[in-house]
């Protein structure tokens, strides 16, 4: 077995191009010509393998599919073009008018307003504070079709007890879909913890470098659907355990339309190179800026490795000993964590997470502004909350410009 950034470089989807490239060749087309209608024809009912339209398949989203499917350990995967269509899809390929969704309520804030959409269409969310096998054996009811969490919350820092939840859920007979963008595969496999479909914002720290949107969905293969209760796949019964994906593809993910542009795929293609070393980066700087705020007086720090961190115990137990990319700070109010961002001067303030270089913002402000008080505060998010995502600058620097900034802010303030 090979480690994880030689895989990343000689994996099974890394090599054998049909003019022996090292990288992919991108497919920037619409659609892609054939000899014969019978040929063309054949290929639309699935019966030839081949590409017609990018909208329902493209060589490009292809390999990335089958590279990071490799990475989590899954059977396959769909790339789409964000994670929020990723989510919107892994959903509505189970989820029916009248069926229910149990989902921790720390979720980001786009999840959470998707979630209230999908209310319309008569999908109802039972929000639990803590997601845990407890939670789901209370919540579940008849009409429960998938609990969903993250397995870091953003920006919360909760980490999801992935056993403990999907023996749960398997118990009552519902899949566990985890959106795993916060941690990697560098982290945490979900799918070898327990999970049944791991999902991916690929614009974060699976792309790097900020400079295309996509997700996707990697279904484990593993799950047993009832089609009597997951009634959304009773005309997919046929392909047993692959019935997600199979409905996944051929329909939900083609009908919406929600597919990766083939350059958004090469560019999160050649940014997976480096995710293991950034993600080394990331974590390292992450754990040093956090202990230095952490001394700071007047500064609450959320970070997974500070040792009165409730969920420190996780960092060993599911996520390969590292705290992840994000940090947040209490400022004490909104005025002051407006103060210290704007004095910083290597962090930059933009709502992304995952890119190479460190960012930050107020996220009441900003990614919850839709969200009512107690909403907001289920997900760790109150009015004087800083959100960073670290980059891979170095740490001696960043953590002097955190420190500059607190210092700067404290003494406008006086």
């Amino acid at each position: 077995m090979i480690h994880f950034n030689t895989k990343l470089l000689h994996g099974k989807t890394s090599s054998g191009y049909e003019k022996g490239e090292l990288l992919p060749p991108i497919s920037q087309v619409s659609a892609f010509g054939y000899e014969s209608m019978e040929e063309l024809e054949r290929v639309f009912e699935h019966k030839k393998m081949g590409y017609a339209y990018t909208r329902i398949g493209n060589p490009t989203l292809a390999t990335l599919e089958q590279k990071i499917s490799e990475l989590e350990g899954g059977a396959g995967a769909v790339c789409c073009s964000s994670g929020m269509a990723a989510i919107s899809a892994a959903l509505l390929a189970i989820c029916e008018s009248g069926d229910e969704i149990i989902a921790g309520s720390g979720l980001y804030g786009g999840t959470i307003d998707l979630l209230h959409d999908l209310e319309r269409f008569g999908i109802h969310t039972v929000f639990t504070k803590a997601l845990t096998g407890e939670a789901v054996e209370r919540l579940v009811t008849e009409r429960t079709r998938v609990i969903f969490g993250e397995l870091i919350s953003n920006p919360a820092l909760a980490v999801l007890d992935v056993p403990e939840v999907s023996d749960a859920a398997h118990a009552a007979g519902i899949p566990l879909f985890v959106d795993a963008t916060t941690a990697t595969p560098y982290l945490a496999k979900p799918l070898s913890l327990g999970a049944d479909v791991v999902i991916h914002s690929t614009s974060k720290y699976l792309n790097g470098g900020g400079n295309s949107i996509g997700g996707i969905i990697v279904d484990g293969g593993s799950f047993s659907w009832d089609v009597k209760k997951h009634t959304a796949l009773s005309e997919f019964k046929k392909y047993g355990k692959a019935a997600f994906l199979v409905r996944l593809r051929t329909d939900i993910w083609e009908n919406l339309g929600g597919c990766m542009a083939p350059m958004n795929a090469y560019l999160t293609y050649i940014g997976m190179d480096t995710l293991g070393l950034r993600m080394e980066r990331i974590c390292s700087n992450a754990d040093r800026i956090a202990g230095a705020l952490a001394e700071i007086p007047g500064l609450e720090v959320n970070y997974l490795t500070l040792e009165n961190h409730p969920y420190h115990t996780y960092v060993e137990k599911e996520l390969n000993g590292y705290g992840g990319g994000i940090l947040t700070f209490r400022a004490g109010t909104k005025e002051q964590a407006f103060q210290i961002i704007n004095h910083l001067k290597y962090a930059m303030i933009a709502s992304n997470i995952g890119d190479i270089r460190t960012l930050v913002i107020h996220p009441a402000s900003t990614l919850y502004m839709h969200s009512g008080r107690e909403e907001r505060e289920a997900a760790g998010v109150y009015e004087d909350t800083v959100r960073v995502s670290v980059g891979i600058e170095d740490a001696e620097d960043l953590v002097r410009d955190f420190q500059e900034a607190v210092e700067e802010a404290l003494r406008c303030r006086q």
